[in-house]
């Protein structure tokens, strides 16, 4: 995670030009031109949003620090697909599904496999604490089973979807798995989620003082609520874009997907390049946990109290990708040591999704 003594001035300036130009939005500005600025405003706003959330969580320490890191993506996450489905109505059925979904395949895939795959060949073989990944891919199979794929095989709904007492208690369900694995992350068993080699904790610059800490606590908020806005008004231009561009809506999810977890996937990514692997597997493996645990009950509540339907089954294809990246990810950390075959395999299928994604 990245410190410093003071707050780079780009991580103050971010936040302020996102109400800038929120408050240009909301006195009239608008056009391509403008909605290309508001783009880069959103980008700006979820870098700096992250890098607030990364000195926090450098204060705090491990495992506590990646938590935050999670939680803060996962709101970013969640007010994007609210946003989106609030522009888009009925058609946006399925967007918290894709977004989750894509969510999943590229943090298990793309991001662990980029990981595996640079820590191998800078390393040779890298090696991390098996309970900690044993606990997070469990938790993950069961949520991820449980929200997007029996919604595909109940009977009380047609469709792949669940009714309202199903989607409650789904919803439930998630959190308490997602609960009780923050339990046993941060107070019964953190030690599974600490570096085994205990001279990898002190790799990285002193934590950050409180003074700094807090101000970044206070910018983090506001750039959080900044991002929320810039959604909801960038919203009609992303799904106008994907129109025009014929590509299927399953897109909308992975480049929501792509956004959110692009800053905290360059960290990971950083952290297996120092080998630091068990610090980006508790980035990776707890963003997905915190992206499907937190965002389905987020959508069902939202659900619930405006009578929408959530579209949650993923189609066969889905399914069989889903699958084959948690079979493939359960046999990569059966060991505690992965090399550069298993970085290769988890890209591969990576690959795979993104191109069956745009050409189904």
């Amino acid at each position: 995670m990245r410190s410093s003594p003071s707050l780079p001035a780009w991580t103050i300036v971010a936040p302020l030009a996102c109400w800038l130009l929120l408050a240009g939005a909301l006195a009239g500005l608008h056009g391509p031109l403008y909605a290309a600025v508001l783009g880069a405003g959103l980008l700006g706003g979820v870098f700096s949003a992250v890098h607030h959330a990364e000195v926090v969580a450098h204060r705090i320490g491990e495992p506590l620090g990646t938590l935050v890191l999670a939680l803060a993506v996962t709101v970013i996450e969640v007010a994007l697909i609210l946003a989106l489905m609030l522009a888009g109505g009925a058609a946006t059925d399925a967007l918290a599904r894709d977004t989750v979904y894509a969510a999943i395949m590229i943090i298990v895939n793309g991001l662990l496999g980029g990981c595996l795959l640079l820590g191998g060949i800078r390393f040779g073989e890298q090696k991390f604490e098996l309970s900690g990944a044993s606990a997070s891919l469990a938790t993950l199979a069961a949520i991820t089973a449980l929200t997007l794929v029996l919604p595909n095989f109940t009977t009380t709904a047609p469709g792949p979807v669940y009714s309202a007492a199903q989607l409650s208690f789904v919803a439930a369900v998630s959190l308490v798995l997602y609960g009780t694995f923050l339990l046993v992350q941060t107070v019964r068993h953190r030690d599974y989620f600490l570096p085994r080699d205990p001279a990898n904790i002190q790799m990285h610059s002193p934590p950050p003082s409180r003074r700094v800490a807090g101000i970044s606590a206070a910018l983090l908020s506001l750039c959080l609520v900044a991002v929320v806005l810039l959604a909801k008004s960038l919203a009609p231009t992303i799904e106008a874009a994907v129109d025009a561009l014929g590509a299927p809506k399953a897109v909308v999810g992975i480049v929501i997907s792509c956004v959110v977890l692009m800053p905290e996937g360059l960290a990971s990514v950083q952290a297996a390049g120092r080998n630091r692997l068990q610090t980006s597997l508790n980035l990776t493996l707890g963003s997905a946990l915190a992206s499907i645990g937190l965002t389905i009950p987020a959508v069902a509540l939202f659900s619930l109290l405006t009578g929408r339907t959530i579209i949650l089954g993923l189609d066969d294809k889905e399914t069989l990708l889903l699958a084959l990246s948690l079979f493939v990810a359960s046999l990569s950390l059966n060991t505690g040591r992965t090399t550069v075959l298993q970085g290769a395999v988890h890209l591969v299928v990576f690959a795979v999704y993104l191109f069956t994604a745009v050409v189904p």
